[in-house]
């Protein structure tokens, strides 16, 4: 604490907390970041490929999710040191963008810290090093570019799409059914995909999961499913030729804007308070009626006696449906969203061939299912499975293969799965690091044995001697300067990732090196840490 003077000469205290602040700098500060960083990069290593293991997260209301889904690890993940963090927001990046490779991209920037680390040990300077990984993550790029292969995905009725799909779910808990989890994620993404334009809108993709049944028993839909089952129990459980009404008001009279009381003295004023509010019920389904619809959706609930009249009147109806299946609809059937029953029109009415409520279980769970929508060709994919957990994890496997499926529209050039783009990289890597003069030929070689570190990773989650298998393949790679030789994580007899069918996007793979990139060069730069002191 000590004392200063404002321009009039006032004194006034100024507490300096500094003392209260923890600083690391210099060679400290770095060595902390990666430490940070390099410790959750380790964690999600046993995670990477078909045979990864699966993480169980248990959150502190005793929630437990079990998942070997990179972005979702990290996300759950309560990491407190904010450069570990930045692993998490990389993660995060690679599922927005690409929504595959989650795992293995923080796998790659922590075999990168951990060169750095070394790198650092010598000496090298952190600016030295993050310019000769750039150069590096160039020079892999530039090699991807070369190796990729394009292929024609509507030929042998998409079987590349499927492959592509199938090598997503792999790793996953559905891989016992990936088979037909891929064919489900193929047919989705066609159905709503301008094959011209080469664009997937993903709004049109609804996904429900119903614990029940056994994975085999998930669903193709084409149409939209709500979690939801009709109003009354005695409405139509069928609607042929639907005209449907989008209702975002109430079916209930208005309530009183102002904070006067209504005193009800006699029967004879609580028989007119009782006409008036059937008034008003009788003229809402009637103005729904006139508009000519036979199918109310309605975003709010339905007081009884409303619900009555709907029965009444022949007017299926269905509540409570959520905004974003509103809108969802709105865009499916060609309908209007109505704000008020002041403003239902004939024009505002959607279309819809067919309008049923389905049950199973013997819990006699119910859906309704909408088909033959008029305006788009809206999908949804009905998930089974034994558990809440089964589902959630199924929910995210099938998120994950849809993703790949429509980057594999947006750009049809594939690479090598099983480690084999990144040893590739890496062989080009290191034979250009000799051509380079200078310090940063120090950094460029540590990038091609930071690339190593997947396959290397693959094979020890196989159950290969790592060092041995991967020798043995790097020498395939170089002998036959074929770069679709990779891992045999599934045992099928052959390197040759093309003839296994297990390839992935080259857009993936170049999203991939570019972010560890970007975010190792970031780490790499931070030089001071100012945090409270009892900041872990």
């Amino acid at each position: 604490m000590s004392l200063a003077f404002d321009e009039y000469g006032r004194p006034f205290i100024v507490i300096r907390e500094q003392d209260r602040k923890k600083r690391t700098k210099g060679l400290e500060a770095h060595k902390a970041n990666i430490l940070a960083a390099r410790t959750v990069a380790n964690l999600m290593r046993t995670s990477l490929g078909p045979k990864g293991m699966d993480k169980m997260l248990v959150s502190p209301d005793g929630d437990v999710i079990v998942t070997n889904d990179g972005a979702t690890i990290l996300d759950k993940m309560e990491v407190e040191h904010q450069t570990a963090r930045l692993l998490v927001e990389l993660s995060n990046s690679q599922d927005n963008e690409i929504g595959d490779g989650t795992t293995g991209v923080v796998v790659l920037a922590g075999a990168l810290l951990e060169q750095a680390q070394k790198l650092l040990d010598k000496g090298i300077h952190p600016l030295k090093i993050a310019d000769g990984f750039e150069k590096a993550c160039d020079i892999a790029v530039l090699r991807i570019n070369d190796i990729q292969e394009e292929v024609n995905i509507e030929k042998h009725d998409h079987e590349f799409l499927k492959k592509c799909a199938i090598t997503a779910l792999g790793s996953k808990v559905v891989s016992k059914c990936q088979d037909l989890m891929a064919d489900i994620a193929v047919k989705a993404v066609l159905a709503v995909a301008d094959l011209e334009r080469r664009d997937v809108n993903f709004d049109h993709i609804k996904i429900i999961a119903k614990t029940g049944g056994s994975l085999e028993d998930t669903s193709f839909v084409t149409g939209i499913i709500l979690d939801k089952d009709f109003s009354h129990p005695q409405m139509e459980k069928e609607v042929k030729d639907a005209k449907v009404l989008i209702l975002t008001c109430p079916f209930e009279p208005p309530k009183p804007k102002t904070k006067h009381g209504l005193e009800i003295k006699s029967a004879a004023d609580y028989e007119k308070l009782y006409k008036m509010e059937q008034d008003y019920f009788t003229d809402m389904v009637q103005k729904v009626k006139a508009s000519g619809a036979n199918l109310v959706l309605c975003q709010w609930g339905f007081d009884d006696e409303a619900n009555h009249l709907l029965m009444h009147h022949k007017l299926p109806a269905v509540r409570w449906v959520g905004g974003v299946e509103i809108e969802l609809l709105a865009m499916a059937t060609g309908a209007r969203i109505v704000p008020r029953f002041e403003e239902i029109t004939p024009e505002k009415l959607g279309r819809a061939g067919c309008v049923k409520e389905i049950s199973f279980g013997t819990s006699n769970d119910k859906v309704i299912l909408i088909e033959e929508c008029s305006k788009t060709k809206a999908v949804t994919i009905l998930i089974r499975g034994g558990s809440k957990t089964i589902c959630d994890e199924a929910r995210r496997c099938l998120h994950d293969a849809l993703c790949v499926v429509r980057n594999m529209i947006k750009n049809n050039n594939v690479v090598g799965g099983g480690g084999a783009t990144e040893l590739a990289c890496s062989i080009a890597v290191g034979k250009e690091a000799d051509k380079i003069k200078g310090v940063e030929q120090y950094a460029v070689r540590a990038f091609a044995d930071a690339l190593e570190e997947i396959p290397l990773a693959l094979a020890e989650n196989s159950g290969y001697n790592p060092i041995e298998y991967l020798s043995k393949i790097k020498k395939e790679q170089n002998s036959e300067g074929n770069p679709f030789i990779g891992v045999d994580a599934l045992n099928k007899g052959t390197t040759n990732m093309m003839e296994q069918g297990v390839v992935e996007s080259a857009a993936s793979k170049r999203n991939q090196l570019e972010l560890a990139t970007q975010v190792v060069k970031m780490i790499l730069k931070i030089d001071d840490v100012i945090a409270p002191a009892d900041y872990e």
